[in-house]
Order: structure tokens, then sequence, then C-alpha cells
């Protein structure tokens, strides 16, 4: 009897570590479906370099728009191959006057009814365009991210929602800001996509803007859907970056009002803090000015907002 007394103790605490093993398996599965494949951000910042050197000033109507259109229309040419890439072109009447300009969107269909879109803009800002203004934060970076991002999405298709990149034209003002001079792009989508029906397809609507800066804390933004951003505390949470984000309270006035006006759950991923504030910048010093290079964006920083991204995607679908 003793024996057996200790051969069946011998079995219950081997059966109590094989249900231990199996639980951190199971933990350790459930850490990786949060963190996943990544995006690179040392890709990314790759990217950023190279658009920059193909398009350094991308204001409308120069040859650097042209350029920085078609290194997004390369680098999503096997979408375009299956008809998945769009331009949406229009005619936007500026202070300046009429002007051309092009969205893009790029479709990676998914496995269930509905939509999450990310968005950013990629042209720079046209009063800066007599200055060696190139943007390398506020658009091409975040152009370079979503382009990333798509790469990956190449590789891994949607399990859940269909993901749809929206790359704006004409987001920055033509003379100075106003609601009828600002977000050409994201006025003229928003509204093209109400008359369609397509808008209340749309789950998510996530924003990419100014995300690249070395110094790296992503703005509450109190225009941001309140579902949105608590979900965002969670995707930070899940994967590691809760410090790097809500150090500051803003009200972002940004390419996802025109989505929100229309009923679209939005969320704003920007840091506006960018650089020593100034008396001509008091959001921050390097925004719209000759700072605003390649070296005041880090890798680091591209990787934190591209796990961002992917974990919200992965977060909307689970909702």
């Amino acid at each position: 009897m003793i024996g057996w007394r200790i051969s069946l103790r011998k079995i219950a605490v081997g059966l109590i570590l094989l249900a231990s093993v199996f639980a951190q398996r199971g933990a350790e599965g459930q850490k990786g479906k949060a963190a996943g494949a990544k995006v690179s951000g040392a890709a990314v910042y790759a990217l950023t370099e190279q658009m920059l050197a193909v398009a350094p000033k991308r204001f409308n109507g120069s040859p650097g728009h042209a350029k920085a259109e078609q290194f997004i229309r390369e680098h999503f040419a096997p979408e375009a191959a299956k008809g998945n890439l769009e331009q949406d072109s229009f005619t936007a009447s500026t202070p300046a006057g009429l002007q051309s300009m092009n969205n893009y969107i790029v479709r990676f269909p998914g496995k269930k009814d509905g939509v999450v879109v990310l968005a950013t803009h990629y042209e720079t800002n046209w009063p800066l365009r007599d200055i060696n203004f190139v943007g390398a934060n506020d658009g091409a970076a975040t152009t370079s991210l979503l382009i990333g991002i798509g790469q990956y999405l190449r590789a891994h298709p949607p399990e859940g929602y269909s993901v749809w990149l929206v790359f704006f034209d004409g987001e920055e003002a033509v003379k100075e800001w106003s609601d009828s001079d600002s977000l050409y792009g994201s006025r003229h989508l928003a509204a093209k996509w109400s008359q369609s029906g397509v808008i209340g397809k749309i789950k998510a609507y996530l924003l990419a803007d100014m995300c690249g800066d070395k110094d790296l804390n992503i703005d509450h933004d109190a225009n941001s859907t309140p579902w949105l951003l608590e979900m965002l505390t969670v995707a930070a949470k899940d994967t590691g970056h809760a410090g790097s984000i809500f150090k500051n309270d803003t009200e972002v006035m940004d390419d996802h009002l025109p989505f929100k006006k229309r009923g679209v759950p939005v969320l704003d991923i920007i840091d506006l803090d960018y650089g020593p504030p100034t008396r001509e910048h008091p959001e921050g010093g390097y925004h719209h000015t000759e700072l605003d290079t390649i070296d005041k964006v880090g890798a680091k920083s591209l990787q934190i907002s591209a796990d961002l991204f992917l974990e919200m995607i992965r977060l909307v679908d689970l909702r």
C-alpha cells in the first residue's frame, strides 16, 4: 500500500507539472498572439530615407509630389495587379486656385464583413515650398510606416476584417489652416464613401501622423473615439509600450475629423510634442520647419508605432 501511495503521489505531481507546462505554453501562445510577427522599425526607417531621397519636397504640383506618388504606387505593384490599388483623383478649390490631388487606397481583403482603415498623408506643406522643408516626420515617416504595414499584410493577409491603407493628399493648408483650407483629401474621400455607402462598413479608422518622432509619446486626443483610446491603452500594454502613450492631452484637427463627423469610430495616433517648443512653434520646435529632418526620426519609435497599429487591428477584430 505504501508503494502504491508513493506511485499515486508521483503520478499526481507529474500531472501537475504537465498541466503547468501546458498553461505556460498557453500563456506564451496568448502573448504571441498579441506580439505576433512584426513590422521592422529599422526597415520602415530605411523606407523613410528612400522616400526623402526621391521626393524630399512634396508640395502639390511639384516634381517631388509626383515622385512621392510614384514611390507609393511602386511599393504596391502586387496589389495594383490584383485590382486592389485605387487612385482617387479629384480637383480641390484652394486659396491658390484649383489644384489636382490624388488619394491612394490599398485594399487587403479579410474574412469578416467590415473594414479597418489605416491612414496618413504624404504631401508636404504648400506655404513652406520655398524653404528646405522635407517633412521627414510630418508625412514621410508615416507614409513609409503604412508601406511597411502593407508589406506585412501582403505576407500575412487579414484573418478578420479587411484592412485598407489610405494615403491622403492635401492634408496641409494651402494658405492658413481653416475648415475649408485643410484636410482636402480626407474631406473628399469621406464624402465620396458616404455617398457610396462604404462609410458604414468601417469598423475603425486609425490615423498615423507624426509618430516617427525619436522622442515618441502618443497624445491622448480628445477628438478620438473614447473606446478606441481605451483600446490603445490595452494595445500599448499588450505590446510593452505603455510608457509611450498619453503623456499629453490634445485636441487635434487632423484627417480623422471628416470621418468622425460621419459617425466613424476614429483614433489619431500622433505626437504633437515634436522638439523643444519655441514662440513661433509652441507645439514643438521641429514642426513645420527645416529641422523636420531624418535625424529627428527614430527606428525605435517607428517600431513602437507599427506594433501598436498591428495590435489595434487584432483587438478591433476581437471586439
